[in-house]
């Protein structure tokens, strides 16, 4: 049997208890059909897409699967995601328009990214979702 194609794989930190949680809301949201998903901890993988350990410190990273090239990263990447959901796509239209709105949201996003560690802790172990675009078993690099 084979699997239908994802659109969209989602570069995650697989040690940060938020970024973790996020992913695992979005597996029960979606469950594969669209979204796939690749801890930065995978490097091997990330190298398929010629992204590395550095351009991951910036956030989360959204790749198009049927455009690699097609990226959006960080709070960016927070809204293509949402905007794939019908219930959340108007709301970040509007979220878009208004003015200084998309400036604060970046600044937080910033925050959130910067002290994840801190404010939500750090896992032991990478967290691999069942959705994984890899098949690679991860520990702490650490």
């Amino acid at each position: 049997m084979s699997k239908i194609a994802v659109s969209f794989h989602i570069i995650y930190d697989g040690l940060c208890n938020l970024c973790v949680g996020f992913v695992q809301q979005l597996e029960q949201l979606d469950q594969g059909a669209s979204f796939d998903y690749i801890p930065m901890q995978d490097i091997e993988t990330l190298g398929r897409f010629g992204i590395s350990a550095a351009d991951c410190e910036l956030g989360m990273i959204l790749i198009d699967a049927h455009q690699p090239d097609l990226r959006w990263q960080g709070s960016k990447a927070a809204e293509e995601i949402a905007r794939q959901f019908p219930a959340a796509a108007q709301l970040i239209t509007v979220y878009r328009l208004l003015p200084g709105v998309q400036w604060i949201g970046d600044r937080f996003y910033e925050q959130l990214r910067d002290n994840r560690y801190q404010w939500f802790g750090k896992r032991d172990d990478v967290y691999g979702s069942p959705y994984a675009i890899g098949c690679a078993s991860f520990k702490n690099p650490d």
